[in-house]
């Protein structure tokens, strides 16, 4: 969401920031409707003062027996209570749809954001770690898995496409990850482990930013949950409608969860294997953080992630998202893209980003400074991958295969997999 005196202020700015992401100038539309909910909203409330003072001044007069002054006022006072609902409704409507357009805009890129229109003008600005040579031809994971555990036809007979099973050695290597990394986040990076619900309601989803505009990415229940298409939306809306006090800034939470994405608009994108599911684990970094510090926490997020691959010693590269890229909430995204032999390229495994106050705007989320008695201003928040378990799993079998099909456990995962050293083919 977009603070209106900003744009009040700086309309020309707000509708440049706005082209960066392919959004054509709307300040006018905004500023238009605000003056137009402004000044009905202005009406009401006269008409409703006059209204309150006229039906004090009908019994004053009847009181001194001025009854032509009483029936005057009590015509006024009933000619108000039949205009005043149609003012209240037309402000209702001028309201309601500048907060529709306001909702549904993305937010403002941050200052050196590159732009570009799509993931071919992302920018490079660091890679860690030497891709494998291999003495045999590298195979996907796709094709190494079946052997070792990873069922998608059983899972695509039950459930359809976009779904897998896991057995023995390879749930265990993928309940291994989850576990590492958790510990990683809590143990090493200071996030809080949370378990929040999977399951939550509209506002949560609007507040971080998945409704209205992207629906129909998630799955919604018959009773009117959605599933959660990542823990930021349960874990960012742990402030949802709160004023913290700044002594509890920061705060940093992370959850190991299922998430479920529709994946609609992606037919024929990453159909073979784990890259593109329905349902997968993914352990997530929220922080909620005092506006001056965000800027240093979406650098210490990026970090936190690129450690877990550092750790497992898998090669990546940390790509800065051009304005065409970024998610719809984001100001500024790190994505690490992972090496995948098999595939020959580098695939995204995470993405950091930092959303300034959009999303604590949507959620009226705010914190009161340190000897400020009534004065309240707007947290940041960011979220970030940390990381996508079934990626991770893609990039093990595909970076540790062996010439056998077998495939060896990083020695980071080994105190998690009692005992397994190697995953062997069925």
């Amino acid at each position: 969401m977009h603070d209106i005196k900003y744009i009040r202020d700086n309309p020309e700015d707000f509708d440049a920031a706005l082209a960066k992401r392919g959004v054509e100038a709307v300040a006018a539309q905004i500023l238009a409707l605000d003056e137009q909910s402004r000044a009905l909203k202005t009406q009401l409330q006269d008409g409703q003062a006059r209204r309150n003072e006229a039906s004090k001044a009908i019994g004053k007069a009847k009181g001194e027996g001025d009854e032509e002054t009483a029936q005057a006022l009590m015509t006024e006072v009933a000619d108000l209570k039949s205009k005043l609902p149609g003012i209240e409704d037309k402000e209702r409507e001028a309201s309601g749809r500048l907060q529709d357009i306001l909702a549904a805009l993305p937010n403002l890129p941050a200052d050196g954001v590159p732009l570009g229109a799509d993931e071919d003008d992302n920018v490079k600005i660091g890679r860690w770690g030497e891709p494998r040579v291999f003495d045999f031809t590298a195979r996907e994971h796709s094709d190494i898995g079946p052997a070792l555990g990873l069922d998608f036809e059983t899972a695509a007979a039950m459930s359809g496409s976009r779904f897998a099973f896991l057995r023995g050695q390879m749930a265990r290597l993928q309940r291994a990850i989850g576990q590492f990394m958790l510990d990683q986040q809590t143990m090493t990076n200071g996030f809080e482990e949370c378990a929040p619900p999977v399951l939550v309601r509209d506002h949560a989803m609007f507040g971080t930013g998945q409704l209205p505009k992207f629906s129909e990415d998630s799955f919604q229940t018959t009773d009117g949950h959605w599933l959660i298409p990542t823990a930021e939306v349960s874990l960012t809306n742990s402030v949802h409608g709160q004023i913290l006090d700044e002594a509890q800034l920061p705060i940093r939470l992370t959850a190991l969860t299922p998430c479920f994405r529709s994946e609609a608009g992606s037919a024929g994108k990453d159909t073979k294997g784990l890259i593109r599911q329905h349902q997968f684990e993914k352990v997530e970094m929220v922080a909620i953080v005092h506006p001056d510090h965000s800027d240093a926490e979406h650098e210490r997020m990026t970090e936190a992630a690129e450690s877990i691959l550092k750790a497992l010693e898998l090669p990546y590269r940390k790509m800065l998202l051009c304005t065409g890229d970024m998610g719809a909430t984001a100001r500024k995204t790190y994505d690490l893209e992972v090496w995948l032999p098999g595939q020959d390229t580098y695939r995204e495994i995470s993405s950091i980003s930092t959303c300034g106050e959009y999303q604590a705007r949507r959620m009226n989320a705010r914190f009161r400074p340190e000897g400020e008695e009534k004065g309240t201003r707007f947290v940041h928040t960011l979220n970030g991958s940390g990381l996508a378990v079934g990626r991770t799993l893609v990039a093990i079998l595909e970076n540790y295969q062996q010439a056998d099909g077998s495939v060896t456990i990083p020695p980071a995962l080994l105190p998690y997999m009692a005992g397994i050293e190697k995953l062997e083919p069925a």
